[in-house]
């Protein structure tokens, strides 16, 4: 490799020599997708807090993303190491369509590939794979995010149905989803079910005043005494292991988005330093400048190799759930790092939405928060090394 003038920060690592030449088309063609259909718009987007979604499903969907991971039904079925590129590319545009397409295929896609019927997954992961039907996924409640073993969501017997109360809140994809995952608790464990939109007794309210994530839809969901007939309860899922299974999945997806949003933002700090002038010099020659992009790069490029190392692991059938702890704290936390230290450099310019600087670091702020906090991974870690766990 010759070393010039990179034109991505990534470039200087020589990550492409680590990544097959298959799964290397398939980054660039999401990232064409990204660069002609999103940031044109995302700005927008986000200013007025509405995202195209149903639309951009479809797209996403002819793009081959949407549970592109799973094997059948309609899906790709590449690798976790090309997932997770994917998602790199689609979080470099904004946190908001990677989560996107993370809850439709890491969480509701997967809980249904997982754990459904037969006729489950025949009559719903076709049209999701298109994007036809959208999806989401019901675990967090107002008073259980962390602790999702305190969930007050039941669902109790009626002769040979199911009827479901309680309330889910920050539910991505919620009010336009065609069908919820919505787990319960139940006299035999904690149960998954799915709900399509329009059954009696089951809204989906959108959240408003969101000051992250708002090229994204999130929402409520309210059962109040949803009836379901048998059928429609996930057969293979008994206990919190369901659930927390589809969790890692979207975690894993997560080590790889957030460092894309810092690619993002690195590289446009460097072309912005390149070019403004401070005191009749590029903001770029000036060894502060150096020093931060320095430290930016090199914890960027750890991140991704720890991120590729994790995706060679899944692949191979020898990923422990647990060190998916290891990248969700590493690249979230490494990410927002970097986007508010190029927010400096960019100065006043840094805080409008003329660049991504300050919309990448809102929306990270809810990415640090969301699929486990990082003290939750903290403590997962510290757990491993010691062997005692600190949760209670």
């Amino acid at each position: 490799m010759t070393l010039t003038v990179p034109a991505s920060t990534l470039d200087y690592f020589g990550i492409d020599s680590l990544i097959d030449d298959d799964t290397r088309q398939l980054q660039a063609a999401v990232r064409a997708f990204v660069d002609r259909r999103v940031r044109p718009e995302i700005a927008t987007w986000y200013d007025s807090g509405q995202l195209p979604a149903r639309e951009l499903a479809r797209e996403l969907g002819d793009l081959g993303v949407l549970g592109m991971h799973l094997q059948g039904y309609g899906c790709a079925g590449t690798s976790a190491t090309a997932y997770g590129l994917a998602c790199f590319e689609l979080e470099a545009g904004d946190s908001g369509l990677r989560s996107l397409v993370s809850v439709q295929g890491s969480l509701a896609m997967y809980a249904i590939w997982r754990f459904g019927s037969e006729e489950q997954k025949q009559q719903w992961l076709p049209p999701m794979a298109a994007g036809a039907a959208i999806g989401c996924f019901g675990l967090t409640e107002p008073d259980f995010g962390s602790d999702p073993s305190g969930m007050r969501t039941r669902a109790r017997r009626d002769g040979s149905d199911w009827v479901l109360s309680g309330t889910k809140m920050w539910i991505t994809n919620g009010s336009i989803a065609d069908v919820a995952v919505v787990w319960a608790r139940t006299d035999e464990g904690v149960r998954g079910f799915l709900v399509p939109a329009g059954t009696p007794g089951f809204t989906a309210p959108e959240i408003t005043r969101k000051q992250s994530l708002r090229a994204s839809v999130t929402s409520e969901l309210v059962l109040d005494d949803v009836r379901l007939p048998a059928d429609a309860m996930l057969p293979e899922a008994a206990g919190l292991s369901g659930p927390l299974s589809c969790l890692n999945e979207a975690r894993f997806g997560i080590v790889f988005g957030a460092l894309g949003a810092a690619q993002d933002c690195l590289d446009t700090t460097v072309e912005y330093a390149r070019s403004r002038q401070i005191f009749d010099r590029p903001l770029a020659a000036y060894q502060a400048t150096q020093l931060k992009l320095a430290d930016m790069s090199l914890e960027l490029g750890k991140g991704m190799l720890l991120a590729l190392h994790l995706g060679a692991a899944k692949d191979a059938g020898t990923l422990d759930h647990r060190q998916v702890s290891l990248g969700k704290l590493n690249s979230v936390r490494e990410a927002i790092a970097i986007a508010r230290e190029c927010r400096t450099i960019l100065g006043a310019a840094g805080i409008t939405l003329d660049y991504p600087i300050i919309r990448h670091a809102a929306n990270l702020e809810s990415v640090l928060t969301y699929e486990g906090t990082s003290e939750v991974h903290q403590l997962i870690i510290g757990q491993v090394l010691t062997g005692h766990s600190a949760f209670r």
